[in-house]
């Protein structure tokens, strides 16, 4: 079968009505989604390196493209998600100098609090979670291909990739030779031009090694993730992911040393998703964990202190379904504003959803968690015949699909559900529907119908999967603590505008005596526990 006609099959079989169009970075484009080996689809992110607890930054991408991949699935497509681990890397031999204990050690330890963290925020679509020291072999091979090919050369037990050799470097970051600049220090003496970077590099006294045809080293940033997503993935695949910080090196070199070693272009379609930052400016995490310029230290970047790390505590007070639906609520290619505001908007935001589920639970006898919604497009796919709420369900999965088909817009998906869920509450208020009624009448069975419509939806973006905990658990307990603080920081602030200042101090005064202190910034009121 043909490329094209399988591509047809596939849309076909997924009752795709319209082609899914994706954001190029490679043609600065929306391209029609066209895979390789439909069904089949590859999906490589570049993941942490693993030197310290993960921060919210961290979640951003696995968030993005597990909803990529649920979406993908969803329309059809047999999909494998593969996410790297960086467990041998400058920062990793500082950190194991710093703590006296091995790297192996560390990166055990960073990779499990990674893990939980994912599965904290309902990440759970990656098939592959390759580690760099697992893969030293291919990293040699792939090297050793480009060194017999001219792409690279050996100085002194390093080995660098000549940029000059390959005349598309600097397309997908829309950089010029003169633009392009590598590693400094003791290496920048030994390259041909400034812009060459490492493939390999030569072990100093008391670092880990491997033995390689150049002496003892360790592999570069760059030369991992290629060798990681050629052995799982192939010469080329169809999506590569990561932040706008990973493009220039990261990404360019990858796709440099890739298409070079293998005679054919890594990746089809290059997906960046936006940056998030502390206010305006400052990335969260600092640049691609590797690489931090005086302007964007100063740009506000939060530190781990702040926000940028402990993300297990983070999850504990926020819930991990909060920070997801967070993540979710802004175009993946926008930047997310890190903030407690927007947490709590978030929050409150769920909770309109929570109050529905319960007066759903109350009207049908069925929790909405218990329903089973279809789980592919085609199957999910209905006539609404002439039933009025269902033609209006109709009518909003069709806008959520339609948002989803163009570039994964999971912000106007967003938006769609919250048309749904004023739908159905007009519904039940209009039918004068309450504990109390048939649960086997007409209104009551359209109800259901198109309540496990939106949970079709709703499984798509990873949300609603489980219900939260209604009390007794830390999570919850916390939960619930936050959202009191909240309303009484609403209150206050409202006494402050109406100049009642008596109010709003005895409010104050008040959570102090209760160990909780109010923290008044420029962007709002925040709260932690006092001493």
């Amino acid at each position: 079968m043909s490329t094209a006609s399988a591509t047809s099959s596939v849309s076909a079989n997924a009752g795709i009505k319209a082609p899914i169009r994706i954001y190029n970075t490679l043609s600065k484009t929306k391209e029609v989604f066209q895979p390789l080996h439909p069904p089949k689809v590859g999906i490589y992110l570049c993941g942490p390196t693993v030197y310290a607890e993960s921060h919210i930054g961290h979640m951003v991408g696995p968030v993005i493209f597990d909803t990529v991949k649920r979406y993908l699935r969803f329309c059809g497509y047999d999909v494998s998600l593969v996410i790297n681990i960086t467990d041998v890397d400058d920062k990793l031999i500082a950190k194991s100098r710093e703590r006296g204990i091995p790297i192996s050690q560390i990166a055990c330890e960073m990779t499990a609090d990674y893990l939980s963290n994912l599965k904290e925020l309902g990440v759970n679509q990656i098939d592959h979670l390759p580690r760099a020291t697992d893969h030293m072999n291919q990293i040699i091979r792939f090297i050793e291909s480009l060194v017999e090919k001219g792409y690279a050369y050996e100085v002194d037990g390093d080995v660098f990739f000549d940029v000059t050799k390959d005349p598309n470097y600097g397309q997908l970051s829309n950089r010029s030779i003169d633009a392009q600049q590598g590693e400094g220090g003791e290496a920048a003496a030994k390259k041909k031009s400034s812009g060459d970077f490492a493939l390999w590099k030569n072990a100093r006294p008391g670092e880990i090694a491997w033995e390689s045809p150049w002496g003892q080293g360790r592999p570069g940033w760059h030369i991992e993730c290629s060798a990681m997503s050629h052995e799982i993935l192939g010469d080329t695949f169809d999506i590569h992911g990561g932040g706008l910080d990973l493009m220039f090196p990261h990404h360019e070199n990858e796709r440099a040393q890739s298409s070079c070693c293998h005679g054919a272009p890594m990746v089809k379609y290059w997906m960046h998703n936006g940056l998030m930052r502390a206010g305006e400016k400052g990335k969260v995490g600092g640049k691609s964990d590797r690489e931090t310029s005086a302007d964007e230290d100063a740009a506000g970047k939060i530190s781990r202190s702040k926000g940028a790390g402990g993300l297990s505590e983070l999850i504990r007070r926020h819930t991990g379904e909060r920070i997801r639906f967070f993540l979710l609520r802004t175009h993946y290619r926008s930047t997310i504003v890190y903030g407690e505001e927007g947490l709590q908007e978030a929050g409150t935001s769920l909770e309109t959803f929570y109050r529905f589920f319960d007066r759903f639970d109350e009207i049908t006898g069925q929790s909405v968690y218990d329903l089973a919604p279809a789980k592919t497009r085609s199957e999910g796919d209905f006539d609404p015949g002439k039933d009025k709420l269902l033609v209006e369900i109709h009518g909003i999965r069709e806008k959520f699909l339609a948002a989803m088909d163009d570039d994964f817009n999971t912000g106007a998906a967003i938006s769609t559900l919250f048309d749904s869920l004023r739908l159905l509450n007009r519904y039940i208020d209009d039918a004068k529907l309450d504990a109390k009624s048939d649960k086997n009448s007409p209104e009551v069975e359209s109800l259901v119908k198109a309540v496990t419509v939106i949970r079709q939806l709703t499984n798509v973006l990873g949300i609603f999967i489980k219900a939260p905990p209604k009390s007794g658990g830390d999570d919850g307990d916390a939960a619930i603590l936050d959202s009191v603080v909240h309303l009484l920081i609403d209150l206050r602030k409202e006494a402050r505008e109406r100049k009642d200042y008596a109010t709003g101090d005895a409010i104050r005064d008040r959570l102090t005596g209760l160990g909780i202190a109010l923290l008044d910034k420029k962007e709002g009121t925040s709260w932690e526990r006092s001493s």
